[in-house]
């Protein structure tokens, strides 16, 4: 029988990114490559019923055993794209057994996994370290989530574990914020489910931020530089004071925990027209809220200085914190927490600073908090994991089974 990681190695080469500037469902063909792979193993395991619809979706079921048809539907959910943000073609992960402690040279790449970035890597004594050689991302996010699941459902097939029906889906497109899209709840079957998607093991998280994308565009004025004066209108210009407009201290880079942000993604244009992307986000909904507001009077307030039409906004909600979907039915976090417990670790809770697919997909009626995977340094070069943490992850899968 396979351990996670081995599986992991099999997935990560598989190449899968998401293509964010795609119109298609999925957004690359190439996720079907995973899918079909998924399925094929999935009936090797024992769920016949394995399937990947047309748009990428990978659905299948363990039936329960005979007496526990009344135990609660139980389904974990993980995806199979990686990030656009990094390379994620040609990934060569690279094992460091009896892992020291120290700093990691990647490859001939010239980068460091440096424990000064990554202090907790100093818990990792004596562990087997994954990584990649630099170049690419590794794809534990979320190919991690996928080999745990795997695992724990041939273990529980294997050893002939006790447990209600059991739900499984994997899914394309959650890197560029599609994954939940066409997820079909009512086919996955499920009364709750977990998504695979964290990091460290033992983290359980039910709390995410409210998401917003804003798209400001500038309009100016473009005449020639010798004869511009109380003429040209520079739109480049306006997008830098609009931008100096939003509170200095509310950004990633200096904020954590609970405390939500603005956050400049893009930027392009011209004396003419200039764009900027943001995301907004905050756990708390009227601070949420109180963002976006405070994006609209900014634009307000430029265009009464500068003339109306000059500052367009237009602002979309991404999703929204999970919590409030949570808080109805605890006992899936004490499942999780009693879980934990059974493999050896102190259950932790914490906020996410971002989303999941758990979270769109407990506003469809699917409560479904996320849980650690093992990985951290998601989405780029130093992405790293370790084969005992994600043995300690799959444990925690069977073990919620046993829970229930």
């Amino acid at each position: 029988m396979k351990r996670a990681y081995e599986r992991l190695l099999d997935y990560v080469v598989v190449y899968t990114t998401s293509n964010e500037k795609s119109q298609t469902v999925p957004s690359a063909e190439r996720e079907f490559d995973l899918a079909h792979k998924l399925v094929a193993e999935m009936k090797e395991i024992g769920i016949a019923d394995a399937h990947v619809d047309d748009k990428c979706y990978v659905y299948g079921t363990l039936p329960a055993t005979q007496g526990m048809e009344d135990k609660p539907v139980i389904g974990f959910i993980a995806h199979m794209d990686t990030a656009p943000d990094f390379c994620g073609q040609g990934v060569k992960p690279v094992l460091h057994e009896n892992y020291d402690g120290g700093d990691v040279v990647l490859g001939k790449s010239g980068r460091t996994l440096s424990v000064k970035d990554f202090p907790h890597l100093k818990n990792y004594v004596g562990r087997t370290l994954i990584t990649t050689d630099g170049t690419t991302l590794l794809g534990a996010d979320d190919k991690a989530g996928i080999a745990e699941i795997m695992t724990a459902m041939e273990c529980i097939v294997a050893d002939k574990i006790p447990h209600g029906k059991i739900c499984i889906g994997f899914t394309p497109d959650e890197e560029i914020g599609e994954g939940a899209d066409a997820f079909d709840v009512a086919h996955f079957g499920a009364d709750y489910a977990y998504t695979l998607d964290g990091d460290l093991e033992g983290n359980i998280e039910y709390e995410n931020f409210n998401a917003s994308g804003a798209k400001v565009t500038v309009h100016g004025n473009n005449v020639h530089p010798g004869s511009a004066k109380d003429i040209m209108v520079n739109s480049q210009t306006l997008a830098m004071e609009f931008h100096s407009m939003l509170p200095k201290e509310e950004v990633p880079e200096k904020t954590s925990g609970y405390e939500g942000f603005y956050h400049l993604t893009d930027m392009q244009g011209d004396v003419e027209k200039t764009e900027l992307l943001y995301i907004i986000r905050d756990h708390d909904l009227d601070k949420f809220h109180a963002k976006e507001e405070n994006m609209r009077r900014i634009a307000r307030k430029l265009n009464e200085k500068y003339g109306q039409g000059t500052v367009e906004l237009e602002i979309k909600e991404s999703y929204r914190n999970m919590r409030s979907q949570i808080e109805g039915c605890m006992e899936i976090i004490d499942w999780a927490k009693e879980a934990t417990r059974m493999a050896g670790l102190t259950p932790k809770t914490v906020a996410i600073r971002g989303g999941t697919d758990g979270a769109r997909l407990s506003f469809m009626g699917l409560p479904c908090p996320n849980l650690g995977t093992g990985g951290y340094g998601f989405h780029g070069p130093y992405e790293h994991i370790t084969v005992e943490g994600m043995d300690v992850c799959t444990d925690i899968v069977c073990n919620i089974v046993k829970s229930v």
